[in-house]
Parts: structure tokens; sequence; C-alpha cells
């Protein structure tokens, strides 16, 4: 079986600033997409339903969370030199799973990319431009990357139902 449901809190009412705001918001979405793989085998969490989407699966989705932060967040974000799944000529990578990519597997890789994150934009400023493109801002990809995460969570919700009947946040 899958890992235990994470600890998770709203974000405060009464933020400092928008950055804490959107970090706090998007650290809830986070802890959320986790969450709905807990308590799911393998063969559960890589159960693709849709045979129109073949490779859309839980862990796929989580592994494209994965590559969303780390390419808008540490390589456009931070100027981070590292590697980039999106750089495959498949447009499907992120989904494609391998035996090795277990509801742990994929969620640790997830989580040490959290940490990526925060410190590729460590000391940025909400209106600072990203490192690899000086049109977008630190906000803009904060902003994108809560959607991008917050529409995600919403497929999760879906394909949990379908895993095993699991409703709910």
């Amino acid at each position: 079986m899958g890992s235990s449901e994470l600890p998770r809190e709203w974000p405060a009412t009464d933020a400092a600033d928008e950055l804490t705001l959107l970090t706090e918001f998007l650290t809830f979405l986070r802890i959320t997409a986790v969450n709905k793989l807990a308590g799911l085998d393998r063969e559960l969490a890589a159960a693709a339903p849709f045979p129109a989407s073949p490779v859309f699966s839980m862990l796929g989705v989580i592994r494209h969370l994965t590559s969303v932060e780390r390419y808008w967040l540490a390589i456009v974000g931070g100027g981070l030199d590292v590697p980039n799944r999106w750089e495959s000529p498949d447009r499907d990578i992120d989904f494609r799973l391998s035996e090795q990519d277990t509801p742990a597997s994929v969620v640790a890789e997830y989580r040490q990319q959290w940490e990526l994150s925060q410190r590729a934009l460590q000391g940025k400023a909400a209106g600072d431009p990203s490192a690899a493109d000086a049109d977008k801002t630190v906000r803009w990809l904060l902003t994108h990357v809560v959607q991008e995460t917050a529409r995600h969570v919403g497929h999760l919700d879906v394909l949990r139902e379908f895993a095993d009947g699991t409703t709910g946040e």
C-alpha cells in the first residue's frame, strides 16, 4: 500500500506579503496533490482509466507537476542548470511510467523539487524578473505554477475517484 496523508493547513488569511501568500497556496496545493495518492498501491496509482488518454495516471500527474516546478521555478525563475524532462520530443514524457515509478518514489521526487524550487527563488521579490525570461516576473511564475497545480489537483480528484471511489479534498 502507499503512504499516509501529509498534514495540511490552509494558507494564512493575513499573509504579510504576496509571495508568502502565493507560496502558502502552492504548499497547500502540493500537499493536496500528494495526499491524493495516500494509501494507493502502484497498480491503482498508475492506472490510466480514460481510453482517449492511455498514459494519464495519478503517478503521471505528479511527475508532470514535478516537471512544471522544475521548468518554471528552478530553470526559468532561478536560472538553475538542472535536468529538464521537457527537452524530450515526447510530449507525454511526464506521463510515461517505468516499473521504478511508485507512489513513494514519485512523491519523493516531487518533494525534492519543492526544496529546489524554494532555493531557486530564495531572496527574490515578487516584481523581480525571472532569471531566464526577463518578461516574466517571479509573481507571474508563482501564480502560473499555483494555477497549474490547482488544475491538476482537480484531475487527481477524478482519477482518485476512478481508482477506488475516494472523494473529497
